[in-house]
């Protein structure tokens, strides 16, 4: 997703940042939590929506 994101060794794609950073979440990864959750706060790939911002923060924290 980062790479995606970010342009490295790729065409920057928000659907694919977002398609990405949701199959780490869904493996449990923080990392993937938190990108997700940026990606929920500044409306990259997907809607705004601060309270699912919200909700992969704290999952995020609960892991460390």
């Amino acid at each position: 997703g980062l790479c995606y994101e970010n342009g490295i060794g790729v065409v920057q794609n928000p659907a694919e940042v977002v398609r990405f950073y949701r199959l780490a979440t869904d493996q449990g990864n923080v990392n993937g939590q938190f990108g997700l959750a940026t990606c929920y706060m500044d409306g990259i790939g997907v809607d705004p929506d601060h309270a699912e911002a919200e909700r992969l923060l704290r999952l995020a924290a609960d892991q460390g």
